[in-house]
């Protein structure tokens, strides 16, 4: 198996929701090798608990998948707590943490939040 096929990225994206006049910050998890990207759920204040909720429920979503994982690139946002990377280890996966200040060492996942994030007109 070659390397972008046993890597994962993540990070968090905002939304700004019209109708409920909130922001939620959406973690997500692309699979680099296929650029398959979960989207678990939003939050209005993502903490560390939720985060490794959701990397929980991710495993177990991917089932027997996981094993062909190896690597889960992210950066040092506080949501991102000493209790995630365990969880990942667990399953067999090394968390690499970027460089601070370094959104281009995960360029899969900067990628996709520029795309994801809609634009309005005067750019905001």
């Amino acid at each position: 198996m070659d390397g972008a096929a046993a890597m994962l990225a993540a990070d968090f994206f905002r939304v700004d929701c019209a109708v409920s006049m909130q922001r939620l910050y959406c973690l997500f998890v692309m699979e680099v090798g296929s650029r398959y990207v979960h989207i678990p759920e939003g939050a209005a204040h993502p903490d560390g608990p939720w985060t490794v909720q959701q990397i929980r429920n991710l495993l177990m979503d991917l089932g027997d998948r996981a094993a062909d994982l190896r690597f889960l690139v992210r950066d040092r946002a506080g949501q991102f707590t000493a209790s995630f990377d365990p969880v990942l280890a667990g399953a067999g996966i090394e968390a690499v943490k970027i460089p601070p200040r370094s959104p281009r060492a995960n360029a899969f996942a900067e990628r996709f939040v520029l795309t994801a994030r809609p634009r309005s007109p005067t750019g905001c």
